[in-house]
């Protein structure tokens, strides 16, 4: 028995040690346990560090991996500052003034780069800390498969054209996800991320007021006793930037509340709300999730995994960063 197991723990090293060889374009959980042993250790504490600080950073550190991978794929190339040619996808109309958490991003990078120099790529540190801060919400966990490795540009154009904007509607976003090789079931449970986080006035005012922001016909997808508590802290003029919970039931908890919302049209926003209005098979999903939150958790979890298998730089592509704002020279 114990030549039994010691034949067991060195094929696990060999598999460990040499995977990376064996399958250059593979990822999996277990990329770092030789490498860095306490990398996802040293990410999960300095995002539990952040979001004790300020629970709204959880959704922020999340939405980093959908606006990542969305444009070129999961290669930190949203995290590039503009420098010499690259043009910061910082810049994007997703992204100004709305995108956050980059500090975080940085300080979990410092650290790693303290234990175990230029072997943590920063796109790893995005998905590490997407699950991370979904846990630390109350949400579901995974196994983050891992060996992405980090772009050497961005694509300020791709930022705008591919990410999912607030007004889309259902088939524009559907379309968004498919380019991406994600489908419905992936679109309606990814959706669900936004049962925790905040959004700017700007991105829902013209359900309030119309697209002139002249009081017009009101939007009939929009619960009107919601509206008119929206446009309290919304007004006409001005005010864009003031904040609102995604989800109003259950704002920093990580739940299923927000299918429920948009079962009564309070989804904030447009494009949330087309989940119900413009596609049956979403409404159904919507039905499905909204009753039963470990068939979300599940799903949520498998359709995130998906995501984050988009396009990953590996084997000798890319790059490791020794600064996730900007490529090695």
């Amino acid at each position: 028995m114990a030549k039994i197991r010691w034949s067991l723990f060195f094929m696990l090293i060999f598999v460990l040690a040499f995977a990376p060889i064996l399958c250059l374009s593979c990822l999996y959980p277990q990329f770092y346990d030789l490498s860095c042993p306490k990398g996802k250790e040293i990410v999960k504490f300095v995002v539990a560090k952040a979001v004790a600080k300020e629970a709204r950073m959880a959704a922020s550190l999340l939405r980093l991996q959908f606006h990542d991978c969305f444009v070129k794929g999961c290669d930190a190339s949203l995290l590039l500052d503009s420098s010499g040619k690259i043009i910061s996808e910082k810049l994007s109309n997703a992204n100004r003034n709305s995108a956050r958490g980059f500090d975080v991003i940085d300080e979990i990078k410092s650290a790693l780069e303290k234990e175990c120099p230029q072997t943590v790529s920063c796109a790893d540190i995005i998905a590490l800390a997407a699950r991370d801060s979904t846990v630390l919400a109350g949400g579901p966990s995974w196994e983050v498969p891992l060996g992405r490795r980090d772009s050497r540009d961005a694509s300020l154009s791709g930022s705008n054209k591919h990410i999912p904007a607030p007004n889309n509607t259902f088939n524009t976003i559907l379309t968004k996800f498919k380019l991406r090789g994600l489908d419905l079931v992936d679109l309606v449970a990814l959706s669900g991320a936004h049962t925790i986080g905040n959004s700017r006035c700007t991105s829902f005012k013209q359900r309030l007021y119309g697209q002139s922001r002249n009081y017009s016909l009101p939007d009939y997808t929009l619960d009107q006793f919601y509206a008119a508590q929206l446009r309290t802290m919304c007004p006409k003029s001005g005010g864009d930037q003031n904040l609102f919970f995604l989800d109003y039931a259950s704002p920093t908890k990580f739940d299923n509340s927000y299918f429920k919302n948009l079962l009564v049209l309070r989804g904030l926003l447009n494009s949330d709300q087309v989940l119900v209005t413009q596609n049956m098979a979403s409404l159904q999903l919507v039905t499905l999730y909204a009753g039963n939150n470990e068939i979300f958790f599940d799903q949520f979890a498998k359709s995130m995994v998906k995501m984050g298998n988009i396009s990953p730089l590996t084997g000798y592509k890319g790059e490791i960063r020794k600064n996730c704002r900007k490529i090695n020279y």
